[in-house]
């Protein structure tokens, strides 16, 4: 019999399952493992949130939508956009409801990409866009950030820009990042657009985490930016609504007519339940993720703390609910081998850095997206396999 896999596209050979999803499953079966592995909140959806995806049950919206969305939830995630970060888009031709952030992600991508076509990417950086990059038979351009705090500097964004020339279609960043931490302040944002408003290329601003910010407010990119800016959000983390898939992606009008293209084949439209609840959450829940925030708050202090004090190099977080932490001269520098000792030896699971590139290399990533509880017993096993190195 023929073996059809040889028939596949060939990009699909080029991508692989992201080692942080490969990692968690290896680690799994482990005797009383604590996974401090995945980035998703531990926290359950708002009550009353639930409670509108309840009763849109019962009202029987169990249809399509159109392929934008529903004109409530884009009215609300306009809205909701201009008050939380004073940046306003038109919910009729510039606002599109996708499956989560991560269909944003590809829509947006495989909506610009062409064969021969070069994408930047701050590294360390999420591993969810390489392999959309690949698929449309492009090339990411990794900037390695590690020297500079893991804040992209405008010099070396201007630098790279000049040395791959017209073949750069596109930048992506991704702030508070996935996986430091780290976000950027309104002065650090400026700076990037005064670099990125002198060259035609895209800016694909992945915001996920924008209501997770904990000594300033978030800046998007798009207020100094907004007609090169693909910004992409959602309500997974802000409102621990992972499961429910909503995401948005906000645009001038003319990109969103290209990308609602792409949008359309991919998935039709996000599903009409999730939507409604999104609703409710964008509106009476506008401030929902402070209550989480605070709480966040903590743990990082702790986690950072704790780390700091194990003789981890941290560089401290400002957002999200991620500790990247370079490993100990003592330990195995080697992350993928450290982390599977780690589990192995003390039944504690944490992300190899070069998961998320080359530039992640000797460091690790805790997400304390946990209870307070769990991260005692967490930093407890990491004290102990740290120390008797």
């Amino acid at each position: 019999m023929t073996d059809l896999t040889k028939r596949f596209n060939k990009q699909v050979d080029k991508i692989a399952v992201s080692l942080i999803r490969q990692f968690d499953e290896r680690v799994s079966d482990i005797p009383n493992i604590l996974k401090l592995t995945l980035g998703e909140p531990d926290f359950n959806t708002p009550e009353h949130v639930k409670q509108a995806g309840s009763k849109a049950i019962e009202d029987n919206f169990s249809h399509y939508t159109g392929m934008a969305g529903l004109p409530d939830i884009r009215q609300a995630a306009s809205q909701f956009l201009e008050e939380k970060y004073n940046v306003s888009y038109d919910w009729q031709s510039e606002v599109l409801v996708t499956v989560g952030a991560t269909e944003a992600i590809s829509a947006s991508l495989l909506g610009i990409l062409e064969a021969g076509d070069k994408i930047l990417l701050p590294s360390p950086i999420y591993p969810g866009y390489e392999p959309i990059i690949t698929l449309a038979g492009a090339e990411p351009v990794y900037i390695d950030t590690s020297d500079n705090g893991f804040v992209l500097a405008p010099d070396a964004l201007e630098a790279s820009l000049n040395e791959h020339g017209e073949a750069v279609k596109a930048v992506i960043l991704n702030y508070p990042s996935n996986p430091t931490g780290v976000t950027y302040s309104r002065e650090e944002v400026q700076a990037l657009a005064e670099v990125l408003k002198k060259y035609p290329v895209f800016v694909i601003s992945d915001e996920i985490y924008s209501e997770l910010t904990y000594d300033e407010d978030h800046v998007s990119i798009a207020e100094y930016l907004r007609e090169q800016t693909i910004l992409i959000n959602g309500l997974s983390k802000s409102h621990a609504m992972t499961g429910w898939r909503i995401g948005f992606i906000y645009a001038p009008k003319e990109l969103t007519k290209e990308i609602i293209k792409v949008h359309q084949y991919l998935v039709t439209a996000a599903a009409t339940v999730s939507q409604k609840a999104a609703v409710r959450a964008l509106v009476e829940g506008i401030n929902d993720a402070q209550v989480m925030k605070k709480e966040y708050q903590k743990r990082r202090d702790f986690v950072y703390d704790k780390m700091s004090s194990f003789g981890f190099d941290v560089a401290k977080p400002s957002g999200a609910f991620y500790i990247f932490a370079k490993i100990p001269a003592n330990c195995l520098q080697d992350s993928m081998e450290f982390c599977v000792e780690l589990a192995q030896k003390e039944a504690l699971a944490v992300i190899p850095g070069i998961a998320f590139g080359d530039a992640g290399e000797g460091y690790i990533r805790i997400s304390y997206a946990a209870s307070l509880e769990s991260l005692t017993e967490a930093m407890a096993r990491m004290e102990r396999y740290v120390t008797a190195k």
